[in-house]
C-alpha cells in the first residue's frame, strides 16, 4: 500500500482515483457496511451534479476558511475543479447528463446509483481495493489504528487522505469522532454549525392540516439576497431548497422576509384583497387574494395581527417576516459548516501539523448551498487532496 483514503463518500473516492491515476496502490477504509451513503441519500429525488454557470459567479457562492474552490497561482486551473471537470468526468463514467431551465446539471436518469456503480466498477478497474467496515479510531504511535471486522489493525501507508465527513447526518457515518484526535496532534478545528437546514417553527394548531404541503411561487428575501426556489411546511418547521439555499444567512442572524406574491404588484393585490366580498371569513379573504391556501395560510399565522386596509394587507403579504425559533440541529441538516481550518491547510489541502497527512470534502471548514454546489465542492476537494498526495509520493521517490 503507498496510500491510505479514510472515508468512501465522493471527496474520499476521487482521491482514490487520483492516486490510482499517479500509479500508486491504494486502500480506501470504509466504516459504513456500504460506500457513499450519503450520496445516495442525497440522489434519491434527483442527483443535482453541479450548476452549468460561469466558474466566477460559481465559485461565489462558497464560504468559510479552507481552500476547496480557490486556484492557487501555478497549481490549478479553474476548469480542473469546476463544474466542467464535474461534467466531463460524469460523462467519463458514461452518465449522459441534461441542464435544467435554472443552471443545475442531473444525470439523464436522474438516480446516483447508477453513477457509483459506474465510478466502483472504474475504481476496481485501476486497483483500488475498497474496505467496508474498516474504522478510524486514532493513532497508534505512528500508525493509523483501524477497528476491523478480523479485529484491529495498524496501518503504516506513505501517504493518507482524509474525507471523513463533517457532522451532519450522524447516522449516515459522518459523525466527527476524528475531531479530538487531530486536535491532539495539532491541528485545528472549528466548531461545527449546521448547514442547509431547515428552521424550527412552533406552529399554531391551525397549521397542522397544511404539513408536508409544499410552498410554491414565494420570494425568500434574506440579507439582500433572494430565493424563489420551494420549500415545506413540516411539524417541524420549515425545510426545504428553497430555505437551504438562504439558510447561511439566516442562521448567522440575518432576518428573512417572504413575498407572497413577487410576481403582483401590490396595487394589484391591494385590489384583489379590496373586492373579496366583505361576509367572507378573514382566511377566505386571504385566499381569494393569494390565490393559495397554503400562502394565506401563513399570513394568517406570521402577520399577526393583520391590516384591515387593502393596501397595508398588500404590503404586508409583500414583506412577510418568517418567524422561527432557529435553525435545526446537525442531525437533520443536509450538511455541516466548520472543520479543519484554512490556517492548518496548505495549499494543496495537506495538514501542516501532519507531513504526508491531506483532508478533503466535508470535514473541512467550507460550506455552499445545496444545487449542485455541495456536491462539486466535495468532489473538487477530493480532486486537490489527491493531487497533493500523488505529489507527495512522486516527491518521496526523487
Amino acid at each position: 500500500m503507498h496510500a491510505l483514503v479514510i472515508g468512501a463518500g465522493p471527496a474520499g473516492l476521487m482521491a482514490a482515483e487520483v492516486l490510482a491515476g499517479s500509479g500508486a496502490r491504494v486502500v480506501v477504509a470504509e466504516a459504513m457496511p456500504t460506500p457513499a451513503r450519503k450520496f445516495l441519500m442525497a440522489g434519491k429525488s434527483g442527483l443535482n451534479l453541479t450548476r452549468a454557470e460561469p466558474f466566477a459567479d460559481f465559485a461565489a457562492h462558497y464560504g468559510g476558511s479552507a481552500p476547496v474552490l480557490r486556484t492557487p497561482p501555478g497549481y490549478l486551473q479553474s476548469k480542473e475543479i469546476g463544474p466542467e471537470a464535474v461534467m466531463a468526468w460524469a460523462r467519463g463514467l458514461g452518465v449522459e447528463l441534461f441542464t435544467g431551465s435554472t443552471g443545475r446539471v442531473f444525470p439523464v436518469g436522474m438516480k446516483a446509483s447508477p453513477l457509483l456503480r459506474a465510478w466502483l466498477a472504474r475504481l476496481a478497474g485501476a486497483g483500488v481495493e475498497l474496505r467496508t467496515r474498516w474504522r478510524w479510531s486514532g493513532f497508534d504511535g505512528d500508525g493509523w489504528r483501524l477497528q476491523t471486522p478480523g479485529g484491529i489493525a495498524v496501518l503504516r501507508p506513505q501517504v493518507v487522505v482524509l474525507a471523513l465527513g463533517g457532522a451532519s447526518w450522524p447516522r449516515l457515518g459522518s459523525d466527527a469522532a476524528w475531531v479530538p484526535w487531530l486536535r491532539e496532534r495539532g491541528v485545528e478545528v472549528a466548531p461545527f454549525r449546521p448547514a442547509n437546514m431547515g428552521f424550527r417553527t412552533a406552529w399554531s394548531a391551525q397549521m397542522a392540516r397544511h404539513f408536508g404541503q409544499a410552498v410554491k411561487g414565494v420570494a425568500l428575501h434574506v440579507g439582500g439576497q433572494v430565493g424563489r426556489g420551494e420549500w415545506v411546511v413540516t411539524r417541524h418547521g420549515i425545510e426545504g431548497g428553497g430555505v437551504y439555499e438562504l439558510a447561511a444567512l439566516m442562521r448567522d442572524g440575518a432576518e428573512a422576509f417572504v413575498d407572497l406574491a413577487p410576481d403582483v404588484a401590490a396595487e394589484e393585490l391591494a385590489r384583489r384583497f379590496g373586492r373579496a366580498p366583505a361576509k367572507l371569513s378573514v382566511g377566505n379573504r386571504l385566499r381569494r387574494g393569494l390565490g393559495d391556501p397554503l400562502r394565506a395560510a401563513l399570513l394568517l399565522e406570521w402577520g399577526q395581527p393583520l391590516p384591515a386596509e387593502p393596501e397595508r394587507l398588500a404590503a404586508r403579504a409583500k414583506a412577510l417576516r418568517l418567524r422561527h425559533d432557529g435553525p435545526m440541529g446537525l442531525e437533520r441538516a443536509i450538511s455541516s459548516a466548520g472543520g479543519i481550518t484554512g490556517a492548518s491547510l496548505t495549499e494543496r489541502l495537506e495538514l501542516r501539523a501532519l507531513p504526508g497527512v491531506f483532508a478533503a470534502g466535508e470535514m473541512l471548514d467550507w460550506e455552499a448551498p445545496t444545487g449542485g454546489y455541495l456536491l462539486t465542492g466535495c468532489l473538487a476537494s477530493g480532486r486537490l487532496a489527491g493531487q497533493g498526495a500523488a505529489a507527495y509520493l512522486a516527491e518521496a521517490r526523487r
